[in-house]
């Protein structure tokens, strides 16, 4: 009795094409060849791939970007994916890069084991769309605010002391957008006055955007993780970003210390010789910072149990370094900053401590 061969694939993703390499569970090459990234593509793909036996695992090279609709192919077509880290740099300076070297390369990753990871959850991509419009909103009214505050700032002084007197940002944007340019007589009165009304009414819409998107967000994020959205000071946005970045691979997140190697807060040995020192270890997470990540965001719920996290970023130098998750089912306490410790918790304390830089000896 024969049983089929089994296959390894490895794919290097582009965006028009997507090159595939096959080899046996032995590690022996049987061939590679280029597809299109459409429809007609990943199923061309996907025959190929079987037609050199039983596909065990197909290793792809960013299956939240240009590998996602390779790697929702395969996954609906009941084969196994994985995601495949980069190649080594000094490995790639000794052998060469070239699209068929690197889908061999992820093949032989994945029969190796070496850099794998779970392949991105491709429902995720509908937060990740909706995260990246909000913020991009939110980022473009900022500009705005301050680009209309520089205009005042050079605008004639009549018109300057005229809109200086309103208290907050809010009325003054209010007051902008419903101003009439057209009945002044100064030419640079009516010039400032038509670019600041611009913006804005360019404010009041992405004000409305931003809040037509959190809804969305918060409907998704409910819908995904009803018990992430329960607990204390877990927001759309913050549950949107956690979701992203966890995706299916929840292990990613499996205590703190893991954490604070994705958050880039993590100790990691820099000594040599007589100098014993530590650095951070470089963010894995290169997302704008999310409440996870900021200092002094929340304190412990009454009743959910929510963390409570510091952040040692505004520490004094030299000083203990930790960031702590508390668990507490007390009442809530008040808030605190880096400089003051948080309360005792009731429950339970997971520290994670950075030793306080020794003065160098000569």
């Amino acid at each position: 009795m024969t049983f089929p061969r089994r296959v390894v694939i490895g794919a290097d993703t582009h965006l028009d094409t997507i090159h595939l390499a096959a080899i046996s569970d032995t590690g022996q090459p049987l061939g590679d060849a280029e597809f299109r990234t459409n429809p007609t593509g990943y199923w061309a793909a996907i025959c190929w791939a079987r037609s050199f036996g039983e596909v065990v695992t197909v290793g792809v090279e960013g299956t939240s970007s240009y590998g996602a609709g390779l790697t929702q192919a395969m996954q609906a077509n009941d084969i196994h994916v994985v995601e495949v880290n980069r190649p080594d740099r000094s490995a790639r300076r000794r052998q060469g890069k070239s699209d068929p070297l690197d889908a061999y390369s992820a093949a032989r990753a994945v029969l190796a084991g070496h850099g794998l990871a779970v392949a991105k959850d491709p429902h995720t991509g509908a937060l990740k769309a909706l995260l990246i419009a909000r913020r991009g909103a939110i980022k473009a009214r900022t500009a705005a605010i301050q680009q209309i505050k520089d205009l005042l700032v050079t605008a004639p002084v009549d018109l300057r002391e005229r809109y200086r007197r309103y208290p907050t940002t809010l009325r003054l944007v209010e007051a902008l957008a419903g101003c009439r340019p057209r009945a002044h007589e100064d030419p640079t009165t009516v010039s400032v006055l038509i670019a600041c009304k611009a913006l804005a009414q360019r404010i009041g819409y992405l004000e409305r955007q931003d809040r037509e998107l959190t809804a969305e967000l918060d409907a998704l994020t409910a819908t995904i993780n009803p018990a992430l959205r329960a607990a204390y000071g877990v927001g759309p946005d913050t549950a949107a970003q956690l979701l992203i970045t966890a995706g299916t691979n929840s292990h990613r997140l499996r205590s703190e210390a893991a954490f604070a190697m994705l958050a880039g807060v993590a100790p990691i040995p820099a000594s040599s010789g007589k100098t014993s020192r530590h650095r951070r270890f470089p963010a894995a997470e290169t997302a704008p910072p999310t409440t996870p990540c900021t200092a002094s965001l929340w304190s412990a719920g009454p009743t959910t149990g929510a963390p409570v996290i510091t952040s040692p970023a505004n520490w004094p130098p030299g000083a203990a370094r930790t960031t702590s998750y508390v668990y507490s089912s007390g009442p809530s306490p008040a808030r605190y900053s880096d400089t003051s410790p948080p309360p005792a918790p009731s429950t339970t304390t997971a520290t994670y401590v950075q030793p306080a830089k020794p003065a160098t000896s000569h």
